[in-house]
């Protein structure tokens, strides 16, 4: 890891291992909400019962910031990760009702917290982005 990929990782890293954690004992309404949410944004997710779902997404978040949190995993590694998690809350904020006013990308009062996420993707896309830019200067 870059000393200037640091800030961004550390934050992230530990924002995503603390929501990761905390949801490892969602069950019953709160992870079928939160299942039911993600199906109408990807249908293909119906496939899980919520429980498991829920349990899978915690994981996921823990894995990413773990990731994000240490040195060794390369930022290239752990920018892909964390773009393409980021690219699924992108998703979510697109396909929900209610997230958006009208047709327009402009948020909803209800939408304001998922279409913050479009900055997880950013984060991700200049981790490697960078990487690979830095990896072109020094070959």
């Amino acid at each position: 890891m870059r000393l200037t990929h640091a800030p961004l990782r550390i934050i992230i890293g530990a924002f995503f291992l603390n929501s990761g954690l905390s949801k490892r004992s969602l069950e019953g309404e709160a992870a079928a909400g939160m299942h039911g949410m993600a199906v109408g944004a990807m249908p293909q997710l119906r496939q899980f019962p919520p429980d498991r779902f829920a349990r899978l997404l915690s994981g996921s978040e823990i894995a990413l910031g773990a990731a994000l949190l240490t040195p060794f995993v390369p930022s290239l590694l752990a920018g892909a990760g964390l773009t393409a998690f980021g690219a699924g809350l992108v998703q979510l904020y697109l396909k929900t009702p209610g997230m958006r006013e009208g047709n327009s990308l402009k948020p909803s009062q209800a939408g304001i917290g998922l279409a913050k996420d479009s900055w997880l993707v950013a984060a991700g896309l200049t981790l490697v982005l960078d990487s690979l830019a830095h990896k072109r200067r020094f070959t």
